[in-house]
């Protein structure tokens, strides 16, 4: 381990180097309106021509009626058909996907994603619905099931978010702050209860406010030290066999993007502060604010390559969360932030976090794409609260088109952060 740490260590500047270059991109179109998209080209909407477009279903058909004869102008004709009508529907577009997996969190695992993706109406401004379901289970006998759902009603002028899971998650832990070491690693053990839904009603263009419902349950928690750490940071914190947060959402969103699959242009913001009150059965009265910005670059209809920017901040605002629901390092709503890390790497009362990634095309026909990124983050420390360190990641990955017609990928994804963390990420859909 001590030569990979050095290794990296001599890489160090290098990696921020990239970051930072980055980091310029960015500031260079700060003047780009950020609300002033003009979504109605967007590669997503209903109309869009996926004809020229080859997804899994077609690369399967493609093997086989090769192994048969040419392809005759009937079968185009019928393929060319199908085709067209699909884009003018309002779907549901269905994907399931099983694949074997590997992180450092999980090991080997085999997981299963069914999504369903929808339009409630037709017209060039319509946004794609979705409701995702995953079922994953590990090396590390971790059991995982997340039911996500994004649904547009009347026309955008209702949108429904939801997050539900129950995971039996033996993991671990590593401290506090951004200043921890690899071989800080504890072993915990918890179960899992969460429901989030929140309804959002428009209130311009783009734009929504609404109120939630927030609940979080760990239960069954159990920790084995580590014997070079006489009382780890939960100990200090504040260790107990249970946890629960209760509370009520106020959000406010504005969304110009028209699929958020795998978005071409627009922008996103989304504000939550959360409220977690004992008598909603909260163990302690505790509050919070999520801050989520994403703005989305095009460089041509043609090339479909795009440039794309995430901020994801979590501030405790008041009392003390329990130290489960602190945020923490591929802990946001879809368990994407800090590639090239293990989730749960580094954890705080307060976290900052920002991630480039440009993502373009392999192929003529969008089967194959591919992603570069870099992702920078900051923990507060458990005795200052101040950020005093930066923790650096960087990687590639590769994509698949599963499903052209909700313009969904296979994900993967191999990031390289600092002190010797490394490792691949699998999913579906963009990760931002």
């Amino acid at each position: 381990m001590g030569d990979v740490v050095s290794s990296l260590q001599n890489t160090h500047k290098l990696n921020f180097k990239i970051t930072l270059t980055l980091l310029i991109i960015l500031f260079s179109v700060k003047n780009t309106p950020l609300f002033g998209q003009d979504s109605k080209h967007d590669s997503t909407s209903v109309v869009v021509d996926v004809s020229k477009q080859v997804d899994i279903k077609d690369f399967v058909r493609t093997i086989f009626t090769k192994k048969e004869i040419a392809e005759s102008d009937s079968t185009k004709k019928s393929i060319a058909k199908e085709d067209s009508t699909k884009k003018k529907s309002l779907g549901p577009f269905y994907t399931p996907v099983a694949y074997p997996g590997y992180s450092l969190v999980t090991g080997a695992l085999i997981g299963v994603v069914n999504s369903l993706s929808f339009y409630t109406h037709r017209g060039d401004g319509a946004k794609i619905s979705s409701i995702s379901m995953l079922n994953m289970y590990t090396q590390n006998k971790q059991f995982l099931n997340t039911l996500q759902s994004n649904i547009w009603l009347k026309h955008e002028k209702y949108n429904l978010l939801g997050d539900w899971r129950y995971y039996k998650y033996p993991n671990f832990t590593y401290g506090l702050g951004s200043k921890t070491n690899l071989e800080d690693l504890n072993n915990v053990n918890y179960t899992l209860y969460r429901i989030y839904e929140v309804i959002m009603r428009q209130v311009g263009k783009n734009t929504f406010v609404g109120l939630g419902y927030n609940f979080d349950y760990h239960t069954n928690i159990s920790e084995t030290n580590n014997p070079d750490i006489p009382e780890t940071d939960l100990k200090k914190y504040g260790y107990s066999e249970s946890s629960k947060s209760s509370g009520l959402t106020a959000n406010f969103q504005y969304d110009s993007r028209l699929n958020s699959n795998n978005p071409s242009k627009g922008a996103y913001a989304n504000i939550q502060i959360r409220d977690n009150l004992k008598y909603l059965q909260s163990d302690n009265d505790w509050q919070s604010a999520t801050i989520d910005l994403r703005y989305y670059i095009p460089f041509s209809r043609k090339s479909g390559n795009v440039l794309a920017f995430w901020t994801y901040n979590v501030l405790t605002l008041g009392g003390t969360p329990p130290y489960f629901d602190l945020p923490s390092t591929g802990w946001d709503v879809n368990n994407n932030t800090g590639r090239g890390y293990v989730e749960g790497r580094f954890r705080g009362r307060n976290s900052l976090y920002f991630e480039a990634e440009y993502r373009f095309n392999l192929t003529k026909k969008r089967f194959l794409g591919g992603v570069i990124f870099s992702n920078v983050a900051s923990f507060s420390e458990p005795i200052t609260n101040k950020f005093e360190n930066i923790n650096v990641a960087y990687g590639a990955g590769l994509r698949i088109k599963v499903n052209k017609f909700a313009n969904t990928n296979l994900t993967i994804d191999y990031g390289i952060g600092q002190g010797g963390s490394k490792g691949f990420s699998f999913g579906l859909n963009e990760n931002f």
